[in-house]
């Protein structure tokens, strides 16, 4: 090979050298681009994730949640808790929060949480033992109330009147909508045409705080039928074995919240009831004719067992079409758990103690010696 020829060699071997070096260098940028840009995207996606596991789970959230904290948990238990609980969004990014602002200590104890409190609000509650945000008023409303007496405590309290309150509960496009929002609580039994009031025994009696200071009438409503979906499920399972259904449980339950006194015994009440259901034989008990009539009375006159109304019990057997009031805890325990007994008559004396009979002439000796 002459030189000449030696010298294109080399020329054109430099050539091929650059172009692999322009090719390398071309590959090591776009990888270097494509590394900055999945940096970046992950780092934006991290910053906007942790950003958002900062703030509240639902700032438009009034409900309370209940969130035992043992004596003994750590850090990481707590902030489990919390996420389980959906108080927070993210149990990491909370202990890393905790963490980074060197909080620590805090308090074992009981506490009611709500999804719109900040990270910052929890942290303080945890570390003072106590909710630190304060409720802008609270409503309570007591175990026995009908629905229309709940609309009068609703009124005392908020800037809406009983009127107002009674026309959104009896409102088929509200009812419809609790239907769908709550299908397992509220069902087409709700619907029978001999009900009076629809929601009548599924607002729970609790006390319920609020944070705005001027919720919508809808989201006072919702809370108390929330909470009474809350409280049913618990007996899902026994419902079931029973072969009871939602709205029976609350009509049984409601009864023994109605005839329920300071001092008496709603499990033998409702083996009373459960005896009488399996003896074909009419309830025959008086606020189911005090409901019929519409009215609150001290006393039921025999006039008034006459009255023809689906609810009055002296006259038509089975359960009422539906609740008469709104029943609590104890009512529901003992409508799920009734006590075994032969009774089929009770009444109350003047001092709220129930006696018990087996027989009719038994009862009548009671009524003798305790009510003329």
């Amino acid at each position: 090979m002459d030189q000449e020829s030696q010298k294109k060699a080399m020329l054109e071997k430099m050539k091929e050298h650059k172009k692999e070096v322009k090719t390398v260098r071309k590959i090591v940028f776009i990888i270097a681009l494509i590394v900055i840009i999945v940096t970046a995207i992950i780092g934006t996606s991290v910053y906007f994730y942790v950003s958002s596991a900062l703030k509240p789970v639902d700032p438009d959230s009034n409900k309370t949640v209940k969130v035992e904290v043992p004596i003994g948990s750590n850090l990481d238990s707590i902030a489990t808790t919390l996420e389980k609980k959906n108080i927070i969004k993210d149990a990491k990014v909370f202990k890393y929060y905790t963490k980074f602002k060197n909080e620590s200590e805090f308090q074992a104890g009981s506490y009611k949480l709500t999804k719109s409190m900040t990270i910052d609000e929890i942290i303080q509650s945890l570390k003072t033992g106590k909710v630190y945000r304060q409720p802008a008023f609270s409503l309570i409303i007591p175990e026995g109330l009908t629905i229309d007496q709940i609309g009068n405590r609703v009124a005392k309290s908020t800037q809406y009147s009983s009127d107002e309150f009674m026309k959104l509960v009896t409102s088929k496009s509200f009812v419809k909508k609790m239907k769908a929002k709550y299908p397992e609580l509220i069902t087409k039994k709700v619907s029978n045409k001999k009900i009076r009031y629809a929601l009548e025994g599924y607002l729970y009696p609790a006390t319920y705080a609020f944070f705005e200071e001027e919720p919508t009438l809808e989201e006072i409503v919702d809370q108390m039928i929330a909470q009474t979906n809350t409280v049913v499920t618990q007996y899902s399972e026994q419902l079931k074995e029973k072969g009871m259904s939602v709205h029976e449980f609350l009509t049984f339950a409601s009864l023994l919240e109605r005839e329920a006194t300071a001092k008496t015994d709603r499990e033998t009440i409702a083996s009373v009831f459960n005896n009488r259901l399996e003896a074909g034989m009419p309830l025959q008990t008086d606020p189911t004719v005090l409901y019929a009539l519409g009215e609150h009375k001290d006393r039921v006159l025999y006039k008034d067992l006459e009255v023809d109304n689906p609810y009055n019990t002296y006259k038509v057997k089975g359960l009422p079409p539906g609740p008469i009031a709104n029943a609590g805890k104890e009512s529901l325990d003992a409508a799920i758990s009734p006590a075994e007994t032969p009774y089929l008559y009770f009444l109350a004396d003047k001092n709220g103690i129930n006696h018990f009979a087996e027989k009719y002439e038994e009862h009548l000796k009671n009524v003798d010696k305790y009510i003329k």
